[in-house]
């Protein structure tokens, strides 16, 4: 008998620490230094301020992941089934220099 679950993310809400809230379908898309300062393709915010006034230096924010699970059983009775999974983890960003862009 063998059992396999496949998981992906299905969206990611952000609490950026400055009171803004961003909601994000999928895991996003992975920053490449090409991209520079350009926006995010499909998900992004910007910072409005410098961190340096908050507590350590850093915006303090969360990240809520919702995970879609699919799994199955491979011999015995062969059942298989979904579920949803929601794991959530804190992060700090420094932001020390605010550029204007055009």
């Amino acid at each position: 008998m063998t059992v396999s679950a496949t998981a992906k993310v299905s969206s990611i809400r952000w609490s950026m620490g400055d009171e803004k809230t961003v909601t994000c379908q999928g895991a996003g898309t992975k920053y490449k230094a090409s991209y520079g300062m350009s926006k995010s393709p499909d998900c992004g915010h910007f910072y409005r301020t410098s961190s340096k006034d908050r507590a350590g230096g850093r915006f303090r924010g969360t990240a809520t992941a919702t995970w879609a699970v699919e799994w199955q059983v491979t011999g015995g009775a062969g059942e298989e089934g979904a579920f949803t999974e929601v794991r959530e983890s804190d992060f700090g960003v420094s932001v020390g220099e605010m550029r204007v862009l055009d």
